[in-house]
């Protein structure tokens, strides 16, 4: 079966194949070139430990906080007494 191209050259990936690439809206799919003219699509792995490492921070924003109050958030509230 062929999948028709819309006027901005997209297409609907059918259901099928994001569960071969397990993969959801929001993921990156990348496409791999073969010399024979076929195309094949990839899902884009990141590495997970950076994903994880600063999720929670993620959408945070740094503006009007002084570095104490962030230090203190980052490093728990004894990250300036001296040792």
């Amino acid at each position: 079966m062929g999948y028709a191209l819309t006027a901005k050259s997209q297409v609907t990936v059918p259901k099928a194949v994001r569960q071969q690439l397990n993969v959801e809206p929001g993921h990156e799919i990348d496409y791999e070139m073969l010399p024979d003219g076929r195309v094949v699509m990839v899902a884009v792995k990141h590495a997970a430990s950076a994903k994880g490492k600063f999720a929670k921070w993620r959408g945070v924003g740094l503006r009007k906080r002084d570095t104490d109050s962030l230090m203190r958030e980052t490093r728990g509230a004894d990250w300036n007494l001296k040792k």
